[in-house]
């Protein structure tokens, strides 16, 4: 049986995924599923450059405000949950058009992630599920598997002790990561066709710092304070996100307003420079220019004739 299509539209931050998503959206009756390993949180929405309800313009978003800041939230969980709301997006006859720049989860949802084919070894493995049902354990064993294994920790939650237990079971036995082992074969529910924005890097870097100005115009400051305030821990995942992370030693006068505003775009810079070398390492995805001209026909003859195919 064929498999449902699902548009994909990345790129780095600040680049216009927005404003085309939106149109895209409109002229060919899409639902949204956000792709942003920030715009996950609740209560974070001017760091995150989480869309209005006005940019929206009725269009139908998902995967959006779905966890607590305090919460860990694993790439395994967002494949899951993001999987479910395309099959119901399809279910109801709509077009799926996942938006945003987090390359892991793309691949996540691309290339599902198997437990690999390296025979078992029940004496690692006793050992580490030892370590696994003591008080703490289950964090004790995600922390070694980041140690050696920072790809696959990122994609586990951090209760699923099973799979990192797996992982380091066959890191132990090879020597090679569990992210860096041959690939093995295995079934996306969905075919994805993806198009990544992109631009001159001077331009891209000049939107960016606008950007941040904005943030802080907007209440980035305040966002923060609130949440540390409402006791989100400082080292929570989500406050370790850019935007976040450089304004907790300016909310505890650890640094100068001059010093977090220099690495708030630097970092942000320097994000942006990471999502396009991540989308440049993908297969069969489309680069357009946001900024040129026909750049809007361009992607959707793009999704279209991937419809055709």
């Amino acid at each position: 049986m064929d498999k449902n299509i699902c548009w994909v539209l990345t790129g780095p931050t600040a680049s216009g995924k927005t404003a085309l998503s939106i149109r895209l959206a409109h002229a060919h009756d899409c639902e949204i599923v956000c792709m942003d390993s920030m715009q996950i949180y609740r209560r974070m929405d001017i760091g995150t450059a989480k869309p209005t309800v006005e940019e929206m313009e009725g269009i139908p978003h998902h995967m959006i405000n779905v966890a607590e800041p305090e919460e860990a939230f694993s790439v395994a969980r967002y494949q899951e949950m993001a999987e479910e709301c395309i099959a119901g997006i399809h279910a109801r006859g709509k077009r799926v058009l996942l938006v945003g720049g987090t390359g892991l989860y793309l691949r996540a949802l691309r290339q599902p992630m198997a437990m690999g084919d390296v025979a078992a070894d029940e004496t690692i493995r006793a050992e580490l599920e030892d370590i696994a049902a003591q008080e703490g354990g289950k964090q004790r064993i995600h922390d070694m598997l980041e140690a050696v294994d920072p790809e696959t920790a990122a994609r586990l939650h951090l209760n699923d002790a099973r799979r990192a237990i797996r992982a380091l079971e066959v890191y132990r036995l090879t020597g090679v990561p569990f992210s860096r082992q041959p690939q093995i074969q295995t079934d996306s529910r969905f075919v994805y066709r993806v198009a990544s924005l992109t631009m001159d890097r001077a331009l891209l870097y000049a939107r960016i710092e606008k950007r941040v100005d904005l943030m802080i115009v907007q209440g980035l400051v305040d966002e923060v304070r609130g949440l540390l305030d409402s006791d989100v821990p400082a080292d929570a995942q989500a406050m370790k996100a850019i935007g976040y992370k450089e304004i907790i030693p300016f909310i505890r006068g650890e640094s100068t307003w001059e010093e977090t505003d220099y690495l708030l775009k630097l970092n942000t810079r320097h994000y942006a420079k990471r999502q396009l070398t991540w989308m440049r390492r993908e297969q069969d995805v489309l680069w357009v220019d946001s900024l040129a001209d026909g750049a809007y026909q361009t992607l959707e003859n793009w999704y279209l004739q991937g419809e055709k195919a």
